[in-house]
């Protein structure tokens, strides 16, 4: 597992400032702009990350575009974390011992490289005309160039595609990558998660005409109240969060490391609104039960839920409701935390980096806590973990996420058993 987040580099780092309840959110200033003309003027962004700690720059760098630098370096966490053997070359590093046919790359991502086309945009409407206009903006920029950029990096041949599916996209690309597994394809193992830097000028402003974001720029560490009354939109982060994913015999026969099995995956979608989720959360709920059935699971052998929780008005009521459908009683004994809380919402790779939490609490017995939760909400009445860690022994674990379009995916992972 490979993780790239506000609040660390390196699984280690994000799990353990989790723990802590360690906020990543902080004033934001983009040189460009005058940000009197922002209502929300905070995020959670990746201030000190660095490509060159990850892999030698040269003059092509630059064009690859931020979200595919964080999800490479995320890649190459997550290889070296799966006890793999990258081999350095001039241009890449490719994975030493494995079959680069049988190697796969799926990835989520909400926007892409949106980083190089705005900048390419300024120049083409200044100078009246493409002149100026840099031949790489459109390739980087294109969905796919983010598994692409993985895919060549470490010379991986096998399936790869980019999943866009707003805020669940990197939910469904972990579940599109364990069905794929799971039904016999060509490969052993996909890259999967997801990546996202949408901290642009042009896509901040979006989400701030949209009003969907927190305006407490005078407290940014308080400004992401999952579930909590007083709590006024989400914060936008950015990063990636990204899981190797393998075939049992295969990690079985490398003597892998296995955090977790995943054992199920449910999707569907509203067909209601561009933005706002289906007020009953009803096909929310259907996806978890098309997760718990593929996993033979029943609602009461779940242990813990890394919810959504965007902090929204809408969002947190409907997901409370969809909990309650899809557990009766249980609802309420299931310990619930967003890490939405501690890094911002990071767009299509939320499910990413949410899933890592989720192996971790499997392989720990411990789950981080929701920060923030001060005020309970009539409407959210769940067991939030408010404010602090718990332990707790966590066998199966639930990931939710969803997103603009109303994407529902959830997805379920299992302490891993021989």
């Amino acid at each position: 597992m490979g993780a790239v987040t506000p609040v660390g580099i390196g699984k280690e780092e994000y799990w353990q400032n989790l723990l802590k309840g360690t906020s990543g959110v902080k004033p934001l200033v983009f040189p460009t702009m005058d940000m009197d003309q922002y209502r929300t003027k905070i995020a959670a962004s990746l201030d000190s990350f660095d490509p060159s700690a990850f892999f030698p720059t040269n003059k092509n760098t630059k064009y690859q575009g931020r979200t595919s630098q964080v999800a490479m370096a995320a890649a190459k966490l997550a290889l070296e974390d799966g006890g793999f053997e990258l081999a350095p070359g001039k241009k890449n590093t490719p994975i030493a011992g494995i079959d680069p046919d049988r190697i796969g790359v799926i990835m989520g991502t909400g926007s892409g490289n949106m980083d190089i086309l705005e900048e390419g945009h300024g120049p083409f409407l200044e100078d009246r005309g493409p002149k100026r206009t840099s031949p790489h903006a459109l390739p980087q920029q294109i969905i796919s160039a983010v598994p692409a950029n993985i895919a060549m990096q470490f010379q991986c041949r096998g399936i790869s595609y980019a999943i866009p599916t707003a805020c669940s996209s990197a939910s469904q690309a972990i579940g599109n990558s364990f069905r794929h597994l799971k039904y016999d394809s060509w490969e052993d193992i996909v890259i999967t998660g997801g990546a996202d830097c949408c901290i642009t000028p042009l896509i901040f402003g979006c989400f701030t005409a949209m009003r969907a974001m927190s305006t407490r720029n005078d407290d940014p560490k308080k400004a992401s109240r999952p579930f909590d009354r007083g709590r006024d939109g989400f914060v936008m982060g950015e990063g990636a969060g990204i899981i190797v994913l393998e075939k049992l015999d295969h990690a079985l026969k490398r003597n892998a490391p296995i955090y977790a099995e995943i054992v199920g995956f449910g999707m569907t979608l509203d067909a209601y609104h561009i933005t706002i989720p289906n007020l009953g959360g009803e096909m929310f709920y259907r996806a978890i039960q098309m997760a718990l059935k593929e996993g033979g699971l029943r609602p009461e052998e779940v242990d813990y839920i890394n919810a959504h929780g965007t902090a929204t008005r809408l969002n947190d009521p409907i997901e409370t409701r969809a909990i309650k459908k899809a557990f009766g009683k249980r609802a309420y004994e299931i310990p619930i935390s967003s890490t939405k809380s501690m890094i911002g919402h990071l767009i299509g790779a939320a499910g990413g980096v949410e899933a890592i939490a989720s192996a971790m609490s499997i392989n720990e017995n411990r789950v981080h806590p929701t920060i923030n939760y001060e005020d309970p909400d009539p409407e959210c009445d769940l067991d939030y973990v408010p404010n602090e860690m718990r332990e707790v022994s966590v066998r199966v674990a639930m990931s939710n996420s969803l997103g603009f379009g109303g994407f529902n995916s959830v997805v379920i992972l299992k302490q891993y058993e021989k």
